[in-house]
């Protein structure tokens, strides 16, 4: 499958995921907020209730004491008068408050079977043997109606006077406050406090708790009354704040399942993606190593032709050519089988080492002398700096010596053409450890490709450049190699100027 089509298929997957998980989590929203609005309505309407029940308790009140409830709070005075036919009773009713204010009321009542024409607020009135019972209940009904509208003005002009700490019971307002929350569905634990209209606080429940205060749920008491003379009740729940968790509890394992199969989902693709790399890596191998294989085969098989060909004379100087190029060609593709076989390093096994103690400067050294001369060849230099008071070392003597080829033989692949090539071998100790640095002028790596020179055949671009030859192995193998002997190696390089590499080695 192309690439391209993988990468498609790859997004519509995950543009499908997101939509699913940005569709249950509007779900959960959508959620919260209803299961939150009808929390407050429900508190809301038990608030209301109570406040209700509060001015319903303080009329019953003035109705049960009656006209004593009036005493040092206001004088009422009734003026009830008659028509000349009976038809037509009047009543004035004058208030007079505690302050000196008199309010007055004129109520008028029909009633054609009265035959009184004035009567006091006792009902002192000429009756005769003969008053049917309707008249009774007649003048009885105005005596009580006057009672019932005595207390009503009372509450109107004088009550709100009382302060609010005598106008509540703040114990049967908890009951009240428990019974319609629970009637409301609201069983949760609450804490209250009752204000005046300016901020003061006049009481708060027993077991007051300031948490959860700034979620508070409000409700204005005697709202009928003046404003300096209302009250606030405040309501607040501790757990208010977790009540959503609660709510979307049977959500939480869909949300789970969906993420997990989010993330399983990208980890497939990145394995997929990351396969597709290697095949591409491995395609690039096969391609790199038939044509290495390829080079000196032909070599010989040329050198061999020429030897089997009667009309080719044989003088001592072409059979030393053609021995010469067979002996070259064949220790050439015997190098490139040994590196084909260091994959079996690139597993999880180690490579089978045998360490000894070496000292580091007469190694590299040995190095240098012996390639000197293919430096040399392609016009270069090599400059040595091995100033390491303490290179003692504990490696494998053939496979250490391998990674200096490795290293040096880069220099040479990667050299730039217009510029002559110089190679500088170091040494140093520090932090008891031995460093060791091989340092060259070629084209230098792209940070983009720096991080991954150590990959498993993995090579750097040259542009169209097809010069440089590789299986992209030789990296791979020192990193493998320095890892082993419980070292590292990074690089550093600049693009156009050369690169660097460091390897740092535990000292005996």
């Amino acid at each position: 499958m192309k690439k391209s089509t993988i990468t498609i298929l790859a997004i519509l997957m995950g543009l499908s995921f997101l939509a699913l998980l940005g569709l249950q989590m509007r779900y959960i929203q959508e959620i919260l907020d209803t299961r939150k609005a009808h929390f407050e309505e429900s508190v809301s309407r038990s608030l209301y209730t109570v406040a209700h029940q509060l001015e319903l308790d303080e009329a019953k009140r003035y109705l049960a004491e009656g006209p004593d409830a009036l005493e040092g709070v206001a004088t009422v005075n009734d003026t009830i008068t008659a028509s000349t036919d009976s038809s037509v009773i009047q009543r004035m009713h004058q208030i007079k408050a505690k302050d000196g204010s008199i309010y007055k009321s004129l109520e008028t009542t029909v009633n054609t079977n009265l035959s009184d024409k004035y009567f006091t607020r006792k009902i002192d009135v000429n009756t005769n043997n003969t008053r049917s019972l309707q008249e009774i209940m007649a003048k009885r009904y105005i005596y009580e109606q006057a009672l019932v509208n005595e207390v009503i003005y009372s509450i109107l002009y004088t009550a709100s006077d009382r302060p609010l700490e005598k106008r509540i019971d703040f114990a049967e307002l908890d009951q009240m406050l428990k019974t319609e929350l629970a009637n409301n569905g609201i069983n949760m634990d609450f804490h209250f406090s009752v204000c005046t209209s300016s901020g003061r606080a006049i009481y708060r429940c027993s077991d007051y708790d300031p948490e959860g205060e700034d979620l508070c749920h409000t409700e204005t008491l005697f709202k009928n009354d003046p404003v300096q003379k209302m009250g606030v009740l405040k309501v607040h729940f501790p757990e208010e704040s977790r009540l959503k968790y609660h709510s979307i509890w049977f959500m939480l394992p869909s949300l789970v399942f969906t993420t997990v199969l989010l993330l399983t989902f990208i980890c497939t693709l990145l394995i997929v993606f990351k396969q597709k790399k290697v095949t591409e890596m491995k395609n690039d191998f096969i391609n790199n190593m038939t044509h290495e294989f390829k080079t000196p085969i032909s070599s010989i098989s040329l050198a061999a032709q020429m030897l089997a060909d009667d009309s080719v004379k044989k003088t001592p100087q072409m059979m030393t050519r053609l021995t010469t190029t067979i002996l070259d060609e064949t220790k050439r593709l015997r190098f490139q089988v040994e590196k084909v076989l260091q994959l079996s390093l690139y597993e999880n096994q180690k490579a089978n080492l045998r360490p000894k103690e070496l000292d580091a400067n007469e190694l590299i050294a040995g190095v240098v002398h012996t390639f000197a001369l293919k430096v040399e060849k392609h016009g270069g230099k090599i400059i040595t700096d091995l100033k390491a008071e303490n290179p003692i070392i504990n490696v494998d003597d053939m496979h250490f010596t391998n990674v200096m080829f490795n290293l040096m033989d880069n220099a040479v692949k990667y050299k730039r053409k217009d510029v002559q090539l110089e190679l500088k071998v170091s040494t140093w100790n520090e932090s008891n450890s031995l460093f060791i640095s091989i340092q060259d002028n070629g084209i230098g790596i792209q940070k983009n490709d720096l991080k991954k020179i150590f990959d498993k055949f993995y090579r750097v671009h040259t542009g169209n450049l097809h010069d440089v030859k590789g299986f992209g192995l030789g990296l791979a193998y020192v990193k493998k190699i320095i890892t082993d002997h419980n070292g590292s190696i990074h690089a550093e390089s600049e693009y156009g100027i050369g690169t660097k590499f460091i390897i740092k080695m535990p000292i005996n």
